[in-house]
């Protein structure tokens, strides 16, 4: 994720979120808890779990492994979990957290036990809710923010794809499986 001194030039607006909230909001829950029951994703495929449910599926064995010599499952959540993060830290205090973020911690992570992995799981778990709350709450916001809020999304999109790409036992829905919308 770009942190607000990352960005080259800055994006100068200013904005409400009211009425872009509920959007951003849904999208994200979609993507880290799956489409609703009553379809319509706009995202994933009708019936997949999303991010959270779909770990869950895996051991700590299974988040230890990696691809062609990549970062495991268990790095990619913690990396996650880790933004997410620093994205609530500049919600609830401001500021930016990204100035001193240790971005190359969470790579670090490669063989998990079962308490390390249920740990790294659970605090993505709180870290996501907490977010889609932050989403959904209307609230003045700097382009900067907005352009982070917005990121956060797409950076959970390439992380969920990212991890499918690892273990097929977390990918979504297959052909024949998908539920009616």
């Amino acid at each position: 994720m770009i942190g607000a001194n990352d960005h080259p030039q800055p994006i100068a607006c200013h904005m409400r979120t009211d009425e872009i909230a509920p959007t951003l909001a849904r999208l994200f829950s979609e993507l880290a808890d799956g489409v609703p029951s009553g379809g319509g994703g706009f995202v994933l495929n009708s019936g997949d779990r999303g991010l959270l449910k779909s770990l869950e599926q895996l051991s700590a064995a299974d988040a230890s492994r990696s691809a062609h010599q990549g970062a495991s499952i268990a790095a990619h959540t913690q990396h996650v979990r880790y933004g997410l993060s620093l994205m609530n830290a500049w919600a609830e205090h401001g500021g930016n957290p990204f100035a001193d973020a240790q971005w190359d911690e969470a790579w670090q992570v490669r063989e998990v036990s079962e308490a390390q992995w249920n740990e790294i799981r659970h605090g993505l778990g709180d870290e996501a809710m907490r977010w889609t709350v932050v989403l959904q709450t209307p609230r003045e916001s700097r382009g900067i923010e907005l352009a982070g809020m917005i990121s956060s999304i797409a950076h959970l999109a390439y992380h969920l794809g990212a991890m499918r790409q690892i273990d097929k036992a977390m990918r979504g829905p297959t052909e024949g499986t998908f539920l009616p919308t």
